[in-house]
């Protein structure tokens, strides 16, 4: 049977405007669920239901194909199930949906596996993800009433330790999967059903969740970064034209060449080196002069036609794996660095090639502290780097 997962993603949002691919810890909000998806590789196709042409260009720049939605299941009343169906309408191939949440971005590929394992080995028609939560409740007394509030789940007299008490399960709309027919007679979860129990720190819902920075350091601790397991990186090539500077070079009357930097990035590539991290720069241009100038005693290789081949040159000589290698560009000269750097970073104006091939999009333009906001996020990585080591 094609088993396909469907990404609900419309462009409305009554909160966060285009929520939905918002960066995130700098990634799409949307490709957080979508890498997961890739990854897991039990899917026969992979979509995103929208309405909105930008979220269409983030889905395909992820590997997802689209479907647009119409109208009449874009509104602010329409239900996931009407998306859902209409999807199945349009496409017949399709024999089970696996509806992922958009706002779910700590989902793990390995969760996927097992849920599809459960429909196509234990021959469940509808499995969906809980979380286990211990916390007691208690009856609600509207206003106005004359009546006491009563115990829902506990017994006062008897309160349960939290290591005593199993807790209870309760859905977290990370996912619902489920056979066709049971969509079709208006059922996300019927017939013969199963729940999948996600680990807590894994159900991060940015719909609840709504203070970003706070959400962003969740994703950072225990989101899915790619099937090879993260290494502490030791080497940084950032370009300078885009990165380190805006890209412009204003010219005085005697001929001579001015470039301005930000003093946030002269501290990221000190704090870079503090951490044992070596920093080399790269230019498609002779900028030695202005190189010279700015006295930042780091490596550099300028006139540099073949920016690959001298990453490659400097990833050999130090004897360091791709996954030791960070790189931060902005052009389509940096693109094929982006995809073989095992962490990549483009500044928020970089070109559109660029910002497909990199791994985190940052908030600041180049030149403006792109070089910095990078560097805190290879610090935030390695965190989970030595986190993982610890465990």
């Amino acid at each position: 049977p094609h088993l396909a997962a469907l990404v609900l993603a419309r462009g409305g949002s009554k909160g966060i405007p285009l929520k939905n691919i918002k960066l995130l810890a700098g990634v799409p909000l949307i490709g957080w669920v979508l890498r997961a998806a890739i990854d897991a590789g039990v899917f026969h196709s992979i979509w995103v239901s929208t309405d909105h042409d930008e979220i269409e260009k983030v889905a395909k720049q992820f590997g997802a194909q689209v479907h647009r939605r119409s109208p009449e299941v874009s509104q602010d009343s329409s239900t996931s199930l009407e998306a859902i169906r209409e999807f199945l309408n349009h496409h017949h191939e399709v024999d089970i949906v696996g509806n992922i949440q958009a706002t779910s971005p700590c989902l793990h590929p390995s969760d996927l596996i097992k849920v599809v394992d459960l429909i196509q080995k234990e021959g469940f028609d509808s499995v969906f993800s809980v979380v286990r939560r211990h916390q007691f409740r208690w009856s609600e007394v509207k206003k106005g009433e004359n009546k006491m509030t009563e115990p829902q789940n506990l017994n006062p007299a008897k309160r349960y330790r939290r290591q005593d008490w199993p807790g209870e399960l309760y859905e977290n709309g990370s996912f619902y999967f489920a056979k066709r027919h049971l969509i079709e007679k208006g059922y996300l979860q019927g017939g013969k059903m199963a729940y999948y129990e996600m680990r807590a720190e894994h159900s991060v819902d940015i719909d609840i969740d709504i203070d970003w920075p706070i959400a962003e350091q969740r994703v950072l601790s225990f989101g899915y970064f790619g099937k090879e397991p993260l290494k502490e990186v030791k080497l940084l090539v950032c370009s300078i034209e885009g990165c380190l500077t805006n890209g412009r070079i204003y010219v005085t009357e005697d001929h001579k060449e001015m470039v301005s930097y930000d003093y946030r990035d002269i501290v990221g590539i000190d704090l870079l080196k503090k951490r044992g991290i070596q920093v080399r720069l790269i230019s498609e241009r002779d900028c030695s002069k202005t190189l010279s100038a700015m006295q930042l005693g780091c490596v550099a290789k300028v006139s540099a036609t073949n920016k690959l081949k001298v990453l490659k040159d400097w990833q050999e000589d130090m004897g360091l794996s791709w996954k030791e290698v960070a790189y931060l560009g902005n052009e389509e000269s940096d693109v094929e660095c982006l995809k073989q750097a095992g962490m990549s970073g483009v500044p928020a104006d970089a070109c559109a090639a660029a910002q497909k091939a990199a791994g985190y999009i940052c908030k600041s333009r180049g030149g403006c502290g792109a070089v910095r906001e990078f560097a805190e996020h290879i610090f935030l990585l390695l965190e989970k780097v030595n986190s993982a080591r610890k465990q």
